[in-house]
């Protein structure tokens, strides 16, 4: 993958509010479900423009469709990045619902994430608790055809300078990578936080992106 554009396009996208106006809904999802094939930023918005230009609630499906525009192809690059590593293979049915890659055997799903305002703690504490803050992800987050209790990493995004913007750290692609390979380089098994559901194993982690 070209780390390079992908991170320049992305980058384009936050020069615009970031609003979604609703939760993500399975029927939005199906209006929006274009980005998947389309890369380029100024793509998305020409096709955004001829598929809902008659809607009445065009800016909300515009906002709704570059927001999952901006985190897919963010988390494609980041996904990426985990499987170029020795320690990493790629799941071989890329549309598996809870697996993008497995870790020395351990499969994952992985979820890029901005620190929860609804967690109501500081990130300071956040960080000396993460294993709550894991279950708390779990239980608040991914509603719908996302929500699952599947092995999952947490990539938990940080902007101590401006907490309206840690969304933005999504599109920093060239930081992520060497955060990512940091984490792996250390990775243990043993220090994975594990949780019983439904009389299954869970395994997680969180990998803290602090700008």
């Amino acid at each position: 993958m070209d780390y390079k554009w992908l991170e320049e396009e992305l980058k384009k996208r936050t020069k615009f509010e970031y609003i979604w106006g609703r939760k993500q809904l399975d029927e939005f999802d199906k209006l929006s479900n274009f980005v998947y094939k389309i890369k380029a930023f100024e793509e998305v918005l020409s096709k955004i423009d001829e598929n809902f230009k008659e809607f009445s609630n065009y800016e909300e499906l515009k906002n709704y469709t570059l927001n999952r525009w901006y985190n897919f192809w963010s988390a494609k690059g980041i996904e990426s990045i985990f499987c170029e590593n020795e320690k990493v293979f790629p799941h071989p049915n890329s549309k598996d619902k809870y697996t993008d890659f497995f870790i020395e055997s351990i499969p994952f799903d992985h979820k890029t994430t901005v620190f929860p305002a609804g967690y109501k703690k500081s990130i300071p504490y956040a960080i000396e608790h993460k294993n709550e803050l894991i279950e708390w992800l779990y239980k608040n987050q991914s509603q719908q055809q996302r929500k699952h209790y599947k092995n999952r990493l947490f990539i938990v995004l940080v902007n101590f300078e401006n907490e309206q913007e840690h969304w933005k750290l999504k599109a920093e692609i060239s930081w992520l990578k060497k955060i990512i390979s940091t984490y792996l380089c250390k990775f243990d098994p043993l220090k994975l936080h594990s949780f019983y559901f439904e009389n299954e194993v869970v395994k997680a982690d969180i990998i803290w992106a602090i700008n």
